[in-house]
């Protein structure tokens, strides 16, 4: 919503009276995200449980604020699934496509729409900063992989990575990964 409005204060009419009503908007708008994120930020650290697994999930490269608590939020299951369940429930698992003799592409499709996100952005961050995650994406890349094919499979081995170390509450260490 911070956007769209500041969006439309660069569309807006010269009028003075309008893009100060915009700026109050964009301000209050501001002062909510930074309320929400004091809430969660305050939830996270007075709950011990959601703390070391916040601790652990950024202890990996790549691996921000933001994933960490997406993580936390939107994926409970996180350490007590199998890598395939999991890739399956974010959405991030390569599914048929096929029909009968035809075989098509497989695809990645479902799950939630709001974690795969934000997982982009991590394994975005992961394949120039994990040094395991970069140097599984330069592979992919250099087998013929598409940019958009490898950079799932990252987000797929980050998942995979994420959920290990939150099972076994072990720290990231690059030869564990």
């Amino acid at each position: 919503m911070i956007t769209a409005e500041k969006n439309r204060l660069a569309a807006a009419p010269p009028s003075k009276r309008v893009r100060t009503a915009i700026g109050k908007t964009i301000k209050w708008l501001q002062k909510q995200l930074e309320e929400t994120d004091s809430d969660l930020d305050n939830s996270v650290k007075g709950s011990p449980i959601w703390r070391e697994k916040d601790d652990l999930l950024r202890s990996v490269p790549g691996v921000g604020k933001v994933l960490s608590r997406t993580m936390l939020s939107l994926v409970p299951e996180l350490g007590t699934l199998g890598k395939k369940q999991l890739a399956a429930l974010v959405g991030v698992a390569p599914l048929n496509w096929d029909s009968g003799q035809q075989r098509g592409r497989r695809c990645v499709w479902g799950g939630r729409a709001h974690v795969r996100a934000v997982l982009y952005m991590g394994a975005l961050a992961a394949a120039r900063f994990n040094p395991v995650i970069r140097a599984f994406h330069a592979r992919l890349i250099a087998a013929g992989k598409l940019p958009k094919v490898a950079l799932v499979a990252c987000m797929r081995k980050l998942l995979t990575i994420l959920n290990a170390i939150v099972r076994d509450r072990t720290p990231w260490t690059r030869e564990a990964a």
